[in-house]
Formats: C-alpha cells, structure tokens, sequence
C-alpha cells in the first residue's frame, strides 16, 4: 500500500499502521479505557441525516469561513496534537506547511517537537498555539509571550486534561517520550528500520517548548501520562482561564467544554469560542460525544461565542452536518495524524485535499453555494 492508495482517512490508518512501530501507532490510535468514547466520537455523525436542495445554481460554490479572527478557505483546520516528529521526522514543520498550503489554522502544542519561533519561520499562514496550565507560573506567562512576539493568531486553552486519562495501549506497548526499546517494543522498532534510523539519525527528540525549563519529556524518559500528572497544574480553575485569556488579549477558546454550564462561563471570562471536545477519547471513557452535544450548546450560546466541532470526524459530509448544526468550524486530531505518519508532509496534503474536495462536492450536491447556507433544515434525524 502506497500514498496514493489512500482515499480516505481509513486508508491512511492503514497505511500509518504499516509504517509505524506498534508504540508510535497506538498512542496516535488509542482512547482511554475501553474506548466507547472514541468509537462513539464518529459514530455519532451517523445519527441523522443531510437533506440537499436541488435545482440551484452551484456553479461556485464558496467553502471558505471565518473563525478565531481569521479567514480560512475551508471549514476544517489542524487541532494542536503533541509531538510530530515521533510519527515523521520532520515533525511540525511538515504539518505546519500543509495547513499553510490549504489556507487553513495549524495549532502548535504546548508539547510540539518545534518550538513557537520554529514554527513561525515554517508557515506564514494562520497559527494557534494550544496551552496548559503547568504549575510554574513562569512557563505559562513565557508560552504566552513567545506567542504574541512570533505573531500567532490565536491561542486555545485546553481544559479537560487536569490529569490524563487512562490510556491503556500505552501501559501495553511500553510507550514513553522520548521512545524507548523495551521488550515489548523491541520488535517492533526492529522491523520498521526506516523510522527507527531517521529517529536515530535526525534531530534529538525534545519537547521544543518547554525543554528549557523542564527536562521531564525530554531527556528523561517518562510516560506522557506521568508527564501530565506530575507538571500540570491540577488546581487549574476558572480564574486561570481568566487570566490566560487576558494576558493573550486576541481571538481565545477554550478547548474541551462540553457542558452548557461551562459555555456560558466561557463567555464570561472573555473567551471567543470554544471546542467542543473530549480529547479524542482519550481522556474521560462514557464521556459524551462532541456532535451529539452540538445542538444542545448552540441552542445555548452560538449567538455569543464561536462554536468549533472537535472530536470524531473522518468525513466531509461529518463536517457539513456540524456546520449545518451551527459550528463555525471544525477541527481534526486523527485523521491529520495518521496521514503525517503514512508519507509526512505529503501525506498531510493528501488528506487535507481529500476533505476539502469531500466538503466540496458535498456542498454541491446540497445545494449550498457557501457555508451560510447550511443550516438547521438540512439536517434530519433518523
């Protein structure tokens, strides 16, 4: 299997799979627990169904929006993932040049394997920069600063991640950062020499960020899991996020709301929008799943605050039925991932071109000439 077989984000899966070893792939891949809530993360989509309108001029149609202060030419962007250079060795500098080609937001992790001034020499297209709350308040203020020195466009602050969620692929395959041989791994690493040799040979893995203050992640081995749990700060609460919205002072979400309680709190504290995720799956199991939570916060607060859709899509037409639900935008983890480790940049191009052109055609077919045009009746449920 090749690049070029690849039609759709299973494709690339597969192909991720092939190439990956077994740690690598798993972490990308895996939820927490017994993965309900990753698996029900895209099922969810197949709850209710599009209703197209027929016999409409759709000779040009527009897929472009707007979302996080800036204009991006279609509806779909990279949401912040940790550590790109452990599934290709060019790490953020392939993905952040993708996302630039298609006109769409890259969002840098606060655990990136380039830094934010890396980054900023990469792309000149639309940046966010995704932050924790780590318990030295000194790191945090210094995240926030570089951001606003490099010219990033936004920034989100994850919240649903106060300690991390129990990943068991990641106790089975031995998975730590930096990677490491273990005799469970050993094999796999062994029969995938050609990552295993451009990890060796390329740049020393080092959590770009925050390897200046911390060597936790770095050079030291630790599980991300005990990463979380020893250096972010657990009493993080509602005055944090105040403050890191003030001091950001620009277009600011707060990513992992799920309840309408927290929303309307959102708005309070000066957030722009918010992401309605539940990290992938990979945080709280028999958690909700974003889509079947959309309506409910629109309903709610999408006339006050931008709505993005994060969590579970692996389609087109998943992001036409968010949008026609109210989401301004939405984002994706997975998917972007998987492609990044099937062929790197390339492969990013790939599936970011395949998503485009299904959102595209999807809104032919619809009838909708832009993205104003979906709305709420044409979505029907079953």
């Amino acid at each position: 299997m090749k690049l070029n077989d690849c039609h759709n984000v299973d494709d690339f899966r597969k192909l991720a799979k092939k190439k990956l070893p077994s740690p690598i792939f798993h972490y990308i891949d895996g939820g927490a627990d017994d993965e309900s809530t990753l698996k029900r993360n895209t099922d969810s989509f197949n709850k209710c169904d599009l209703v197209p309108n027929v016999l409409t001029d759709v000779s040009n149609v527009d897929t472009s929006t707007t979302v996080l202060g800036q204009k991006i030419d279609f509806p779909l962007f990279l949401s912040p993932t940790a550590m790109h250079q452990m599934y290709h060795h060019e790490g953020e500098q392939a993905t952040a040049r993708a996302a630039e080609k298609f006109g769409t937001f890259f969002s840098l992790s606060t655990m990136g394997t380039k830094s934010i001034e890396e980054v900023s020499n990469i792309s000149g297209g639309p940046k966010m920069f995704q932050l924790y709350i780590h318990k030295d308040q000194g790191l945090t203020d210094n995240l926030i600063e570089r951001c606003q020195r490099s010219g990033f466009k936004a920034m989100c602050l994850t919240v649903d991640t106060i300690v991390a969620g129990n990943r068991e692929r990641d106790h089975r395959t031995g998975f730590t950062t930096p990677p490491k041989l273990t005799l469970e791994s050993l094999f796999s690493f062994a029969t995938h020499p050609e990552w295993s040799l451009r990890y060796l040979m390329g740049p020393k893995f080092k959590l770009a960020n925050i390897s200046h203050l911390t060597k936790k992640g770095s050079s030291i081995e630790i599980s991300i899991m005990d990463y979380i749990n020893s250096q972010f700060d657990t009493t993080m609460n509602w005055k944090h996020a105040e403050y890191a919205a003030k001091k950001w002072n620009g277009p600011f979400a707060l990513k992992g709301v799920m309840s309408v309680e927290d929303a309307k709190r959102a708005i309070d504290i000066g957030a722009t929008a918010i992401m309605i995720s539940n990290h992938g799956g990979r945080q709280l199991d028999g958690s909700r799943a974003p889509f079947d939570q959309l309506e409910t916060l629109v309903e709610a607060v999408g006339d006050k605050i931008e709505i993005i859709l994060d969590g579970g899509i692996r389609r087109g037409t998943h992001v036409l039925k968010a949008l026609a639900l109210g989401a301004k935008a939405c984002s994706i983890g997975k998917a972007y991932l998987y492609a990044l480790g099937a062929g790197g940049q390339p492969g990013v191009e790939r599936v970011l071109q395949k998503m485009k052109d299904e959102i595209t055609r999807g809104m032919t077919l619809m009838g909708t000439r832009n993205v104003n045009e979906l709305t709420k009746d044409k979505i029907a449920y079953r």
